[in-house]
């Protein structure tokens, strides 16, 4: 079979699943296996498909017609511009995430000790390593999610020492200077509603915020006075509705709230110093 067959055949899977741009999931996928850029589909359709490309390919495409998102079948998503190893261990990263860096990176002092809170893949700490050239702290509950994060950290030459603990538990009292944080957020009462590809394959643990989506908010709140040093930073990225909750958590102790939009206009990142 050649390309234009095998991606045509594909395609039409795929809509018939009411898959959304399903032109482009069976491209990326058959490019994917192939590992040539998607531009090599166009420029060769004639080219022939092994039988081993051939099965692998017809199983991807039954598991995305299925729901299972291309980053976990690819093991791969593009963050700030570098591409990172994903699992079903940990959240997809997401483009609004972006905008958590940016700001971090404006509030960072020239040398600080950083640490991301609920790492994940550790694309959060990864990134900020890189463009601060320096070592980063990041602590997540899981240690699947910290493997797949070590991997990264590994393969893109970032300086990331990991802590296996709940939130910021293991961290000593004033040692940081900056605190990351993209918590868990989704309302417990709307998980049922969410996209097939998220509810089904992304870790619950790194998607449920409990009631209101607030738990997790709530919970590192009430201790990341304690790693902070005086003037230090806390940087979250917030979940739909959740501003002003959020605002009203950080009434004692905190000063200089900033709250920056996504590119819809959303609130979507907020940071508070801490003065205390």
């Amino acid at each position: 079979m050649n390309l234009a067959t095998a991606l045509r055949q594909a395609c039409e899977q795929l809509e018939r699943a009411a898959i959304p741009a399903a032109r482009l999931a069976a491209e990326v996928l058959l490019a994917h296996l192939l590992e040539r850029p998607r531009s090599y589909l166009y420029a060769h359709p004639e080219a022939l498909v092994s039988d081993e490309v051939l099965r692998r390919y017809r199983q991807m495409i039954e598991e995305r017609a299925a729901g299972k998102p291309i980053q976990y079948l690819t093991g791969r998503q593009e963050f700030f511009g570098r591409e990172f190893i994903v699992t079903p261990d940990v959240l997809i990263p997401r483009p609004e995430t972006e905008h958590v860096v940016e700001l971090a990176l404006e509030l960072a002092p020239a040398r600080c000790d950083v640490v991301d809170v609920g790492c994940g893949s550790g694309a959060i700490a990864v990134t900020l390593s890189l463009e601060m050239g320096r070592p980063v702290w990041a602590t997540d509950i899981s240690p699947a999610a910290l493997a797949v994060a070590a991997e990264n950290a590994r393969r893109l030459g970032a300086r990331v020492c990991l802590l296996a603990c709940d939130l910021v538990s293991a961290l000593a009292s004033a040692s940081m200077d900056l605190v990351v944080c993209n918590p868990p957020y989704v309302p417990e009462e709307e998980a049922a509603g969410l996209q097939r590809e998220v509810r089904d394959y992304e870790p619950r643990l790194a998607l449920i915020g409990g009631p209101g989506g607030l738990a997790i908010y709530r919970r590192l709140i009430a201790d990341v006075g304690r790693v902070l040093r005086p003037g230090g930073w806390l940087v979250l990225e917030l979940g739909y509705r959740v501003l002003d909750a959020v605002r009203a958590m950080l009434e004692a102790g905190w000063n200089q709230i900033q709250v920056r939009p996504d590119l819809a206009g959303w609130p979507r990142v907020l940071a508070a110093r801490w003065k205390a």
